[in-house]
């Protein structure tokens, strides 16, 4: 491979604690002839200390903006609102490919600045698989956290936790109702852990997917007490639910959980709701009588930094050792400069990949 510098940039979010590339990983890179930046960051789950154990040279958080030209700045969740113009190559998830709320604002920066982005969730195999995802694990945390909800269980604000220990709050107590729940998307990543989950809060759920979606039984979905949506939609399908839907008087469903967190989106299956969630207030009421409670976070993962940052990095690992202008990495700029073309957005000039 040509020679790579890869910079390791801090999380603006508060409550990013994950990484898209743990120690023994960045050791592997340095050892396969990557130079690695890490920005030092309170918050990461993995400290400094160890990124420079495994050779990697330290920088101050925010420093990416200076960095040289030819730097790939990896990264996880949104940029900060500055600078304006954004000339390096950026590898991390955009969410700005299905018109969401400040998907212009990022893509014109890009353009502006002559960058790129290499959106994490477009990057995908030959059949269109993704190469490295956190779904199962938001899945499972999605889960989670409904059962916790509708037992009475959940303790806020939610502070980030081990396998174990959350695993020790989700199995049955005595005393516990059973309740009835529905996974949507059952058979991929999200929905494999969300189903994850629920067999150990002792919940055996009824697993939609493709086939049970096509034509949807809504009055079978609004007869689950507790549902997990785990599918993201990438051409536009009819809602799951529906603002009506939510005034049913039949309706048992009263916890929901939304995984994907589309909203805004055109594509959003669930239309009813119109800001998602966070740490602080994990759950908010829809509907009073009776009760509908929604949980939409949309870094549910890094409730489990360690596991969910290790098992993503283990998949992003081999792409990252192969990183050049073909296979994935050229799909993904090739999918950068669709969406560029679909808003008007003028690249500017910038250095190859």
């Amino acid at each position: 491979m040509t020679e790579l510098h890869l910079w390791l940039r801090h999380e603006v979010r508060t409550t990013e604690r994950r990484t898209p590339i743990v120690p023994p990983d960045a050791r592997r890179l340095v050892d396969s002839g990557v130079t690695l930046t890490v920005e030092e960051s309170p918050q990461r789950i993995f400290p400094v200390d160890a990124y420079e154990a495994a050779g990697c040279r330290v920088a101050p958080a925010g420093s990416w903006v200076s960095a040289p030209a030819e730097t790939v700045v990896l990264g996880l969740k949104e940029l900060p609102d500055e600078p304006a113009e954004l000339p390096h190559r950026h590898i991390f998830f955009g969410h700005a490919y299905k018109r969401q709320p400040q998907a212009a604002d990022l893509l014109w920066r890009f353009g502006r600045g002559g960058g790129k982005l290499f959106d994490l969730e477009y990057l995908v195999d030959d059949d269109g698989r993704r190469l490295a995802a956190f779904g199962f694990w938001a899945g499972y945390l999605g889960a989670a956290l409904a059962v916790l909800r509708h037992r009475g269980r959940l303790r806020t604000p939610l502070t980030p936790t081990d396998k174990d220990t959350l695993d020790e709050t989700l199995r049955p107590a005595p005393g516990d109702e059973e309740f009835t729940a529905l996974v949507i998307g059952a058979l991929g990543r999200s929905g494999r852990g969300a189903r994850a989950a629920f067999h150990t809060a002792g919940i055996e759920p009824t697993c939609w997917d493709l086939e049970e979606t096509r034509d949807l039984d809504r009055k079978a979905l609004l007869a689950h007490d507790v549902m997990v949506n785990a599918v993201l939609a990438t051409t536009p399908v009819p809602p799951f639910l529906r603002e009506g839907d939510l005034d049913e008087p039949a309706r048992r469903l009263g916890t929901l959980c939304d995984v994907t967190c589309d909203v805004g989106s055109p594509l959003n299956v669930l239309p009813v709701y119109d800001r998602t969630t966070d740490w602080t207030d994990p759950a908010r009421r829809l509907r009073e009588q009776p009760p509908l409670d929604l949980i939409a976070i949309d870094n549910l993962p890094s409730l489990l930094p360690e596991e969910s940052s290790t098992d993503f990095s283990a998949a992003l690992l081999p792409p990252l050792l192969t990183f050049g202008v073909g296979g994935p990495w050229g799909r993904c700029l090739d999918r950068f400069r669709q969406a560029c073309r679909e808003l008007g957005v003028v690249e500017g000039e910038s250095c190859d990949v």
